[in-house]
């Protein structure tokens, strides 16, 4: 079997989404071979920029829907403009196109994220699709998909406010690609592509936010987009303020801002998230200067004193 058109496109993405190589030639594989997949992970890991990236190289149409509980099977299909509809009835040329007639006509891939937040009812209209390439339009009539639709959902298996179990006819219908959080090497060089800073700033901030997955009372942690956050407001306040990134005050506040909404407790959490992100920056401030102490040297006066953004 020669590579398709997907598979083709990898030599422009690769690089392009930081250690996500692997996963987008599994992705391109089963692209190509006509499967439909679920990308499997928190937030934040880079599902949908590795989707979109794999699609765009390749050539092929992207067409995204939110999932949520408001996504009826009317809005996933279409719907026929009311005034039209009263003046001649309901011709084809009064239905308007949803995303999943606009994919199944156009041969796209429809991205579909936060799957397990979409109502049962809809996911059966998807379940029609995967398994007979059609979907039925009632007075419209049958739409038939073209070779080169495909269905990629994205959801987050550690979210369970809100959402519901994935049915078995649609994991079994679907390839997994499971896409957890990168090491710390790969998020320091992520937060430096996004953003030009100190060194030590940004390993400082991916620290913080890696420890945020690990606290007993964090339910959710965040992801790797709370260091890049931390990071730009750490410098920016740093400049308002004429002072170093790095002192204690700038960073701790810049630390609340970035990451204390991005976590989710637990049920059995006592404190605040603004306590928490106060605890893991105070433990790591003191470990991070005591493990080098070498550092203490250049430290702005502010370096030692007051509390994380409190």
């Amino acid at each position: 079997m020669t590579p398709g058109r997907f598979s083709d496109a990898l030599g422009a993405v690769a690089g392009t989404i930081i250690g996500l190589d692997r996963e987008a030639e599994i992705l391109a594989a089963a692209l190509d071979t006509g499967r439909h997949v679920v990308l499997d992970g928190p937030p934040g890991t880079g599902k949908s920029s590795l989707l979109r990236v794999v699609c765009r190289a390749a050539g092929s149409g992207f067409v995204f829907v939110e999932g949520n509980a408001e996504l009826t099977p009317n809005r996933l299909l279409g719907s026929y403009d009311p005034a039209m509809v009263l003046e001649g009835g309901y011709r084809p040329e009064a239905f308007i196109e949803g995303p999943l007639i606009r994919a199944l006509q156009e041969g796209s891939v429809l991205y579909l994220e936060e799957l397990n937040r979409i109502p049962e009812e809809t996911l059966n209209v998807l379940i029609t699709s995967l398994e007979e390439g059609e979907a039925h339009v009632p007075r419209f009539g049958t739409v038939e998909a073209h070779p080169g639709f495909r269905l990629v959902a994205a959801m987050n298996p550690f979210d369970s406010v809100g959402t519901s179990r994935i049915s078995h006819a649609i994991s079994d219908r679907t390839c997994r690609i499971a896409i957890g959080y990168q090491d710390a090497a790969r998020e320091r060089e992520i937060v430096a592509l996004e953003h030009q800073a100190p060194p030590e700033l940004m390993a400082f901030a991916v620290e913080l936010t890696r420890s945020t997955r690990h606290h007993p009372e964090v339910r959710i942690g965040s992801s790797v987009r709370g260091a890049i956050d931390m990071t730009v407001l750490a410098v920016a306040l740093g400049e308002r303020r004429a002072a170093d990134p790095m002192t204690r005050a700038v960073a701790g506040d810049a630390a609340q801002a970035a990451l204390s909404g991005r976590i989710r407790l637990g049920e059995a959490a006592e404190r605040t998230p603004d306590e928490v992100i106060a605890e893991l920056f105070a433990q790591l401030w003191e470990r991070w200067f005591a493990e080098e102490p070498g550092k203490a040297g250049s430290l702005h006066p502010d370096r030692g004193g007051g509390r994380a953004g409190r």
